[in-house]
């Protein structure tokens, strides 16, 4: 029997969002937890935003008739999910950064 979750652990999920720490290996633990955990409540807030923004489209589309929150929404939408692909880039970007400097 092959089990598709056989190898890895929780921290191969998590860790997803926490930056590759290459040229910033030489801070301290509590630093780096620090800065997941700052990652992780800016991801979610974008999220929200997100969520926020597709609420009020729906409501402003389809219930009050009032396209001025609709068009609000939208750019919620995008705003929010910008922001998650911003964040969530962070560690490559501050990387290739890194590199070009060295």
């Amino acid at each position: 029997m092959l089990f598709a979750a056989d190898e890895g652990d929780i921290n191969t999920i998590i860790g997803g969002i926490a930056p590759d720490w290459g040229p910033f290996g030489s801070l301290g633990n509590e630093a780096k937890i620090m800065i997941e955990v700052v990652m992780a409540v800016a991801i979610l807030l974008c999220l929200g935003i997100a969520i926020w923004g597709a609420a009020k489209q729906r409501i402003g589309a389809t219930a009050l008739r009032d396209t001025f929150s609709a068009e609000q929404g939208k750019g919620l939408i995008i705003a929010g999910l910008t922001g998650v692909f911003i964040i969530g880039s962070l560690g490559t970007l501050f990387t290739i950064v890194y590199g070009m400097a060295v």
